[in-house]
Order: C-alpha cells, then sequence, then structure tokens
C-alpha cells in the first residue's frame, strides 16, 4: 500500500476533540479572574463598544476594570470558561402583575388619554417612571410630562390651566423642609397635588443593591450631584451612570418606598372622578 497524498480516508471516523471550554453566565456578583493580566473581581455590569461586549469586575478595594468578554479569556477556580452575558429570563405564563405590583387587567384597547396629567422635574423621572408605572398610567390613560426642571413649573401649570376633571400631579425629588423644591411647590393651586421623596435625584430612590452598589456616595456640595456619584463609582460620565440604574430596575422591588408612595398618591390622584 502507498501512502496516500491528500491525507486521510474522509469516510473514517471523525478526529476526537479536544477537551470544550465551559460557557459561564456572567451573573452579577460572580468572582472570575481574567486569565491573560490576573486581575480578580466581581462581575458589576457589561459594556457595548463598536468592537464586542465588554464584562466590567470589581475588585475587593471596590475599583473596576473592564474586560473583553473573547472565548477562554476567563478563570473560575483556575479553571479555564468563556464568558457569556446571561440570557434573559422567559416571562412566567402566570405572571398576572405589572412592574408597580397591581394586579394585570385584561389585554384591552389602549385608553384615550385623561385631561389630567402628571408631570415629573426631568427625562430620568419620567423614564423610571415609565419603566415601573407604565402599565397603569396606559390602562388609565394618564399622561407623563417633563419639565425639564421644576423651574419651570409655574409656567407649565399656566399653560395647562389645571381645573375641575383636569388635575395635575407633581413628582419632586428633594423635598425636604427649607429646600427650594419646597418654596418653588408652595402655591400651586387647589386642582394640583405634590408630592415627593427626599432623595437628592431620582437616581438616588433606586435601592443600591439593585444597581450592585452598597450604598449612594454622598457628594459635597457645589458639586454636580449625578458627576460626582459617577467620578465616585467610577461609572464614567453620566450618561453611563444613568443606563446602569435604569437597568438595574425591573419592578417596584427595586425602588425605595418614599417615592413608590408618592408615584402611587399622584396617580389616585389625577385618576380620581371629578367631583
Amino acid at each position: 500500500m502507498t501512502d496516500d497524498p491528500y491525507g486521510r480516508d474522509i469516510l473514517a471516523a471523525p478526529r476526537r476533540r479536544g477537551p470544550q471550554v465551559p460557557e459561564v453566565e456572567a451573573a452579577k456578583g460572580l468572582v472570575v479572574e481574567d486569565a491573560a493580566s490576573g486581575y480578580c473581581g466581581a462581575v458589576v455590569g457589561f459594556e457595548k463598544s463598536y468592537d464586542g461586549l465588554f464584562v466590567r469586575l470589581e475588585d475587593r478595594h471596590g475599583a473596576t476594570r473592564i474586560f473583553a468578554m473573547r472565548p477562554s479569556a476567563f478563570l473560575i477556580d483556575g479553571k479555564t470558561v468563556t464568558l457569556v452575558r446571561p440570557r434573559a429570563a422567559a416571562p412566567a405564563p402566570t405572571a398576572q402583575r405589572t412592574a408597580s405590583g397591581s394586579r394585570k387587567a385584561a389585554q384591552q384597547r389602549a385608553r384615550v388619554a385623561r385631561a389630567s396629567r402628571l408631570f415629573v422635574e426631568g427625562i430620568h423621572d419620567a423614564t423610571l417612571v415609565e419603566r415601573v408605572w407604565g402599565d397603569d398610567l396606559r390602562a388609565e390613560g394618564v399622561v407623563v410630562e417633563s419639565l425639564n426642571g421644576l423651574d419651570h413649573l409655574d409656567a407649565a401649570l399656566d399653560d395647562f390651566e389645571p381645573g375641575p376633571g383636569r388635575r395635575a400631579g407633581v413628582l419632586v425629588d428633594h423635598l425636604v423642609a427649607g429646600s427650594k423644591e419646597a418654596r418653588l411647590t408652595e402655591s400651586v393651586g387647589q386642582h394640583v397635588l405634590v408630592c415627593g421623596h427626599p432623595y437628592i435625584d431620582v437616581w438616588e430612590a433606586v435601592k443600591p443593591a439593585s444597581v450592585g452598589i452598597v450604598g449612594w456616595p454622598r457628594i459635597p456640595r457645589g458639586t454636580d450631584w449625578k458627576t460626582g456619584v459617577c467620578a465616585e463609582l467610577g461609572w464614567g460620565a453620566p450618561t453611563d451612570g444613568w443606563r446602569r440604574v435604569l437597568s438595574g430596575v425591573r419592578d417596584y422591588r427595586d425602588i425605595e418606598v418614599p417615592l413608590l408612595r408618592a408615584v402611587e398618591e399622584l396617580i389616585d390622584f389625577v385618576t380620581e372622578p371629578s367631583d
């Protein structure tokens, strides 16, 4: 017999493959080691870039770094693994609750918007309210409008002209005695209800554990709060920080009680039948 110049018989049994590297979902809190650098930390989030997906790891000192999620790039207990982004959990077929915890109504046509309205200070407040109470607001036909700053409240109310059957609810950040926010909302009229929470910003009304931190840092006066928070936590720019905050909110259980109470009271107010 002569050697086959074209190699092995293509009908012969396939070559045995080497050991397969397991894929592991990079769940928050999972401790892994970057094989190339030896950096060890817990998974706290993800970053997307034009050249792929990155995982952010936080070491025991609270410092964070990002690493490309390449095949076989990480170690768990000394064993090579490929990290993959956690798969979204399939919705439970028996779930009958909205994100706010209220009973989900049977599917029906969208309700025509009420005359009454809910005003919030900024776009982050509006987005967070939509994330948790969106189903309820659509079912009730309540429109949420951003003021782009509480300084614009008087002008917005003058334009809206609250009255019987045309109520306005106003959600306010940092509504505490002696604050600027308290002064701006002292005299709003009979058909307007102001409710708020004590936190500096609506970010702070999200539970720290939901965004993977021990607590919200204290920022000195004179420093923009969101900028200071992002600098303290290594989150980059406020736009990056907001994405982290919003991604940590799944339902009402991720929100502090004062904000829950304020929004629920406002929704009740603007949906009450007119006198």
